[in-house]
This record gives structure tokens, C-alpha cells and sequence, in this order.
């Protein structure tokens, strides 16, 4: 009975850090969407500076269309892993509680 019980306290720490492991890894992809998103919004700030075109209002616009986009894809990427993770901590065959009773 010992062995079985250190086997669940070792499963229950796998699982939670394999859960920690995945909330970073959700935090790092919105990080990089949101490094994108500025990268696009930076250049089309900076377009007019530097390209001397007729037509650069458009380019600038469709630059800031695109980081616009490309952020709320972002968040609505981490929103939607972030609940799914929050629905997975949840502990198929009642680890958790055997684990907190000790």
C-alpha cells in the first residue's frame, strides 16, 4: 500500500508540472504574438521614414491592420489555452484528493 500511495504522490507532481510546463509555454506563445504585433506596428509607423512612395498611407494601413490582427489572434489564442488548461487540472481518478489527505 506504501508503494502505491508514493506512485500517486509521484504521478500528482509529474501532472503538475507538466500543467506549469504548458501555463509557460501559453504565456511564451502570447509573448510572441504580441512581439509580432509590434513589429508590424513599428513598421508601419516607421514606413514614411524611410520608403518615399505616393501610396505609403495604404502600406501604413495595412501594416496596422495586420498588427492589429495578429494581437487580438493572440489573445484570443491564449484565452482559449488558458481555459482549456484550467479545465485539465482536474485529475482523472481523484489523485488530488487522496494526495491532500496525508
Amino acid at each position: 500500500m506504501e508503494i502505491t500511495k508514493q506512485i500517486n504522490k509521484d504521478l500528482i507532481l509529474r501532472e503538475k508540472l507538466a500543467l506549469q510546463r504548458t501555463t509557460l509555454a501559453n504565456q511564451s506563445t502570447f509573448l510572441s504574438f504580441l512581439r509580432t504585433s509590434m513589429y508590424f506596428l513599428i513598421a508601419g509607423l516607421s514606413l514614411k521614414n524611410v520608403i518615399k512612395v505616393e501610396n505609403s498611407i495604404l502600406f501604413e494601413i495595412m501594416l496596422f491592420g495586420a498588427s492589429f490582427a495578429i494581437f487580438t489572434i493572440g489573445c484570443m489564442n491564449y484565452v482559449k489555452h488558458k481555459k482549456s488548461i484550467a479545465s485539465n487540472k482536474k485529475h482523472i481518478g481523484e489523485y488530488q484528493l487522496e494526495y491532500y489527505e496525508f
